[in-house]
């Protein structure tokens, strides 16, 4: 390591830690959403000819972010892995990134870690071995006592919201409830009880890394009171010391929920 570096990384540090000293007893946001962008430019970026190089470098990082997470007190974490448009993707580029989030959630569920999983998402457009991994996972960290971590994989916030309906009127349908009834009752707490987060807090912070400033469908339902944070740092260079920039621009926020 090269003296500028390494003076570099000092000051880094020791801004971590002012950082840190300065969220002490600061509001914590129990969810957090994150859309893990930027693993393709960052590649690029690194001169290196395949962009899988890029969404392996992006899929390490993954657990640091968590154990940061875990550090600060959040209690839900939602990782953004997969949309339902990246399935149009040709199969030479779709299959290595699905053989990369199997190995994420193979290595979250790893008999050394504390992380509860849940895959989120259209799992019925996926093949079939990475739904048999992504429920494999889920199944072996169901009560383990840290966050719950969904694996968003062949999301789509739009689809959510239809699936979330289909689903609601399914249930009325099996228990007999007219449609006339079920008009008259009808309202947004029933929707968010068949999302496929429900039973979780909506997020109260989202990260969006790699400079851009929009979801990409992202939770669109739960999001609707969410604080936001965009870098534009690509998401295998998120380091801590801007996860607890993003903490420190949400602790300074006044969340008035329309109030």
């Amino acid at each position: 390591m090269g003296a500028r570096q390494w003076v570099r990384d000092a000051l880094t540090q020791l801004y971590e830690r002012r950082l840190a000293r300065q969220l002490l007893g600061a509001a914590v946001p129990r969810h957090v959403g994150a859309i893990i962008d930027g693993n393709r430019r960052w590649a690029r970026a690194t001169g290196l000819l395949d962009p899988n190089a890029g969404h392996r470098r992006g899929a390490d990082r993954i657990a640091s972010f968590l154990g940061w997470c875990d550090e600060a007190g959040v209690e839900v974490v939602t990782l953004f892995l997969l949309s339902t448009d990246n399935l149009s993707r040709p199969e030479p580029e779709l299959t290595p990134l699905l053989r990369i989030i199997e190995g994420v959630a193979e290595d979250l569920s790893a008999p050394d870690r504390r992380w509860q999983l849940r895959p989120v998402g259209a799992l019925e457009l996926l093949p079939a071995e990475t739904v048999a991994v992504l429920k494999q996972a889920e199944e072996v960290t169901r009560g383990r006592p840290g966050a719950h971590v969904n694996l968003a994989v062949g999301y789509g916030g739009r689809r959510e919201i239809a699936d979330a309906v289909r689903s609601l009127l399914a249930e009325h349908a099996t228990r007999g409830t007219s449609l006339d009834e079920l008009v008259e009752v009808l309202d947004v707490e029933h929707i968010a009880e068949h999302l496929y987060t429900r039973g979780q807090p909506d997020p109260d912070l989202v990260i969006r890394t790699s400079g851009e400033q929009r979801l990409s469908g992202f939770l669109l339902w739960q999001t609707a009171h969410s604080e936001f944070h965009f870098t534009d740092v690509y998401w295998p260079d998120f380091r801590r010391v801007d996860f607890l920039r993003a903490l420190r621009a949400y602790a300074a926020r006044h969340r008035r929920f329309g109030g």
